[in-house]
């Protein structure tokens, strides 16, 4: 990589970037699983109007980013695992996206600016918490990160659930695919009960289902 992707200014958080996000998001990939799968979204009237709050959904495919941001309509600014911006032409569409990069073997300088940035932006920050997709709804490896920067930024975490989306669930022309967003959970100084209404809710939000 030529430059730091893990670093990004607020300005780059641009009217381009946002409309880039917007039909890419809600016209290509919201479009489509809309009419060929049914794709539905509950809770939306939950998403904060104003103000800055962090999106935490659970990660079962990687189309999880584009269905987030069409459930919530409005523009999120990913965190994506560096080793996605090896690739030149990933590299290029996560850039107009509007992602950042971060190492999960340590989080940088670079990273924690960029997050503090966006707090001089209209983007919220998205984030899924398992760090990796987890198929079997699995909710032992969630990573903290998440509610250390609910704290820090003093911003609510908005829990988000994802059900019937991997390749075995989808049904042509059916109602299985489904977003749930739940109500914002407050941010405080205690990490560890974040994590835990967390996980509780997602697990509530997905009834049980991948």
């Amino acid at each position: 990589m030529t430059r730091d992707y893990q670093k990004r200014d607020p300005k780059e958080y641009n009217f381009f970037r946002s409309i880039f996000q917007w039909i890419t998001c809600n016209l290509v990939y919201g479009l489509y699983y809309r009419v060929v799968f049914n794709l539905r979204v509950e809770g939306r009237e939950n998403v904060p109007k104003c103000g800055m709050f962090i999106v935490a959904s659970n990660h079962v495919s990687a189309i999880d980013p584009f269905l987030v941001v069409h459930a919530l309509q409005k523009n999120v600014a990913y965190m994506a695992k560096i080793e996605l911006f090896q690739n030149p032409w990933m590299r290029y569409f996560l850039d107009l996206l509007g992602a950042f990069a971060v190492d999960r073997t340590k989080l940088s300088v670079s990273t924690i600016k960029t997050v503090l940035g966006l707090k001089q932006t209209n983007w919220c920050l998205g984030i899924f918490p398992q760090g990796t997709r987890e198929r079997d709804g699995n909710m032992d490896n969630i990573n903290k990160g998440f509610a250390s920067f609910a704290k820090t930024l003093k911003c609510d975490i908005l829990p988000l659930a994802i059900t019937g989306v991997t390749k075995e669930k989808r049904k042509l022309f059916k109602g299985c695919m489904k977003i749930k967003i739940g109500k914002p959970i407050p941010y405080n100084n205690n990490i560890e009960e974040m994590i835990k209404t967390w996980s509780d809710k997602i697990i509530e939000l997905s009834e049980g289902r991948k």
